[in-house]
């Protein structure tokens, strides 16, 4: 195909320098030798460069040419799934272009869902921007590069990351292949990740969801309405544990937003006072959902500073160990946003998904009809 290709560029500039020769007809006729000695040169050309160019190109025939080239392609596409070793073809910026059947057991992420993210969303957020480094630096013609790093979903194990610079056929631009292996030999598997493992049907997490809409509507019914901060506290305790690691309630005030309720892990002290400290309006997806009135549901958030930094300077969505979150107004449509409810979810635990996020955009109307309710 690279033949084909360098043919068409030469019979292009070709047509182009006859255009060009068709000009210069209406030359002064003293010039007129100059031009034939030209016109005589290209068809020299033609005889002796393209055509038999041509007849060699044709003797293989375009539809040869395309056959053979389709079935390379799928013999590798197919050597790609089934080698038994991780593997993922990324660019330049890490955003994964092809992940194998190994890669998608081992990281726990289907390549459908991989394919146009970066890679490095999978990783530790401490591992990212070395990651970046030297996945640019192979792209670059640098040399290979091996790092060890950490899954998102599994930071209890090292994985050995290796880099190498791979040029696909047909295309301008260097992609790089990584592949993953166990750094101490242990290849991580469901039964070590800690924590539950996602394997409930989709009719028992819809009870599950239904059950916690129920233990929502009895905790608002429960107590005294049209006193946000006491609402939005009775709200945190349904979700804290069962549904979310991390719950952080905001009500919007008169001028600003004030942050009422934080609810972390028994584990998470100090973060849960640097965060409980924080000025929402150092938050950009507290901020954008108390101004647009849109629900956010980032999984793996590229972004550290999405949620800020405390009162250290860290970044809560690092320190946090955020995997997925969801940030939701707290709103009746068309009246004013009352509040801010951000749910955290970190760790090895499942991603918040579509179903759980409308559940709680339900409960969150719920919330404001309580909050703003007369006393």
């Amino acid at each position: 195909m690279a033949q084909t290709d360098e043919f068409g560029e030469e019979l292009a500039d070709f047509v182009r320098r006859v255009a060009e020769l068709k000009a210069a007809r209406s030359v002064p006729a003293d010039d007129l030798p100059t031009v034939l000695d030209a016109a005589i040169f290209e068809l020299d050309h033609v005889a002796a460069q393209l055509w038999p160019w041509y007849e060699s190109l044709s003797s293989t025939g375009p539809s040869g040419v395309a056959s053979i080239d389709r079935q390379e392609q799928q013999l590798l596409k197919a050597l790609f799934q089934r080698v038994p070793v991780p593997v993922a073809l990324v660019d330049r910026e890490t955003v994964v272009r092809r992940l194998n059947f190994a890669a998608s057991s081992f990281t726990g992420v289907r390549a459908g869902y991989a394919t146009g993210r970066p890679l490095t969303g999978f990783l530790a957020h401490a591992d990212r921007a070395a990651f970046r480094s030297q996945a640019a630096a192979v792209a670059r013609g640098e040399g290979d590069r091996s790092l060890t790093v950490h899954l998102q979903q599994q930071p209890a194990v090292p994985v050995r990351a290796t880099l190498t610079a791979l040029r696909p056929s047909g295309e301008p631009r260097t992609a790089v292949l990584v592949v993953l292996q166990p750094a101490d030999s242990r290849v991580p598997s469901p039964e070590r990740v800690p924590g539950p493992v996602p394997d409930l049907t989709e009719t028992t997490r819809h009870a599950a969801l239904m059950d916690l809409v129920d233990a929502m509507t009895t905790a608002l019914l429960s107590g005294p309405v049209g006193d946000p901060s006491g609402v939005l506290e009775r709200a945190a305790g349904v979700l804290h544990g069962r549904f979310a690691d991390w719950v952080v309630a905001d009500v919007a005030g008169a001028a600003r937003l004030s942050r009422t309720t934080v609810l972390a892990p028994s584990d998470s002290v100090e973060g849960a006072r640097g965060v409980a400290a924080q000025d929402p309006a150092g938050c950009p997806l507290v901020v954008e959902a108390a101004r647009g009135g849109s629900t956010a549901l980032p999984v793996r958030p590229e972004d550290p500073d999405a949620f800020g930094r405390d009162t250290s300077g860290a970044p809560i969505l690092v320190r946090a160990n955020v995997t997925s979150l969801l940030c939701v107004p707290l709103t009746t449509a068309p009246g004013p946003v009352q509040g801010v409810l951000t749910l955290f979810r970190s760790g090895a635990r499942r991603a918040f998904s579509m179903a759980e996020a409308q559940a709680v955009d339900m409960m969150s109307r719920h919330l404001a009809l309580a909050m703003s309710a007369p006393r």
